[in-house]
């Protein structure tokens, strides 16, 4: 059975941060503030796939290779995010790339999403432009 996104809004970060929810991924996914380096933009919309934030992920999306619309399943339950590698992506960079692993389980399978993930800097403000999945 999935995780009740309303539920995971009041307990820990899915990011696995160790910071409550409210405080880390959820205050970029509020609008409160936005991430400031790419791996934390990756933390971010992994939580948003978790408590299916489709609206955040599109607009933290680059507008050259967002999709129109964005339908999550919420029969995945999204476990663990693994960041193996950083490149660059700091506050004061303008690309980066974050390797990571999203653990997940669907239909009582467990799977894992390997992918590197390319961001860019404009005008302050990081967007997922791309990413090869392995």
């Amino acid at each position: 059975m999935p995780l009740d996104p309303a539920r995971l809004r009041l307990g820990a970060c899915p990011c696995l941060s160790g910071e409550q929810y409210t405080d880390c991924c959820g205050r970029f996914h509020r609008g409160d503030t936005d991430a400031p380096t790419a791996e934390q933009l990756m933390r971010s919309r992994y939580s948003a796939f978790v408590v299916l934030d489709s609206d955040y992920l599109l607009r933290t999306w680059h507008p050259e290779t967002r999709p129109a619309t964005l339908d999550l399943d919420p029969d995945i339950e999204w476990r663990r995010l693994d960041i193996l590698a950083t490149r660059r992506g700091g506050p004061l960079d303008t690309e980066g790339t974050v390797e990571f692993a999203a653990h997940y389980r669907s239909d009582g399978e467990r799977g894992v999403q390997r992918e590197n993930s390319r961001f860019l800097r404009i005008d302050r403000r990081w967007y997922y432009l791309d990413g090869d999945v392995g």
